[in-house]
């Protein structure tokens, strides 16, 4: 059984970010420094600012250009502030908060914003937004076992890579001009790539869910 605070001790360790665990990985933030005022988290900050800026460029004046350049702009901090967060030993709880919840919401927004513009099939934006409300229920489950969220995948860094460079080469691709024809391509082939990507790190992060709650059950079971 698991209290309140957290996985029991049977629980799996946490492993480093990239490494092929052989269960669900587990990561407790509330283990990582209580730091605010970092390089890392002012980034991510600056990033979340970004997206109501880039969604009324899409929407509002429809500036592509600009939209573009916060775009490319975002997916830059998204490397950087990782970067630099290991670089300087910066790592901290708000930053492992933050951090997945910039590229979730710019994602989301970004989704949104070319459905209404018709740059993307609504199917497409459907089975996205549909693995952020699998992802969300399964949150919920690990926190009725006293469970943090898990460690992100490199396939769910990999794919917010590829969706991240997808949307500004979609909004080239929608335009006009002799840069479409080169664009078009690149773009669907990052949307495809980064999409199946996605949908694949969901349903590895489900799997992992049903393992720990499998384990659990299990361990209840056994207690006389």
């Amino acid at each position: 059984m698991t209290s309140s605070n957290g996985p029991s001790a049977a629980a799996p360790a946490p492993l480093a970010s990239g490494s092929l665990p052989d269960g669900p990985v587990v990561t407790d933030r509330n283990q990582l420094p209580d730091r605010v005022w970092t390089v890392p988290n002012a980034l991510s900050v600056l990033r979340l600012f970004g997206v109501p800026l880039f969604l009324w460029l899409l929407l509002g004046p429809h500036a592509d250009g600009w939209a573009v350049l916060v775009l490319a702009l975002a997916g830059v901090s998204d490397w950087a502030d990782g970067k630099i967060a290991r670089a300087l030993g910066q790592s901290s709880r708000l930053g492992a908060l933050l951090d997945p919840a910039a590229d979730r919401l710019y994602i989301v927004a970004t989704l949104i914003a070319f459905v209404l513009r018709d740059v993307v099939p609504f199917w497409v934006v459907a089975v996205l937004l549909g693995r952020e409300v699998v992802l969300g229920l399964m949150l919920l489950v690990l926190r009725r076992y006293g469970y943090p969220p898990l460690q992100v995948h490199y396939l769910g860094k990999a794919a917010t890579f590829n969706l991240l460079y997808a949307f500004p080469l979609l909004l080239l691709a929608d335009g006009e001009g002799p840069v479409v024809a080169v664009a078009q391509p690149i773009a669907y082939a990052f949307t495809i790539w980064g999409g199946v990507l996605y949908v694949l790190a969901g349903a590895l992060y489900v799997v992992q869910v049903v393992g720990i709650v499998r384990g659990e059950r299990a361990a209840a079971g056994a207690v006389p």
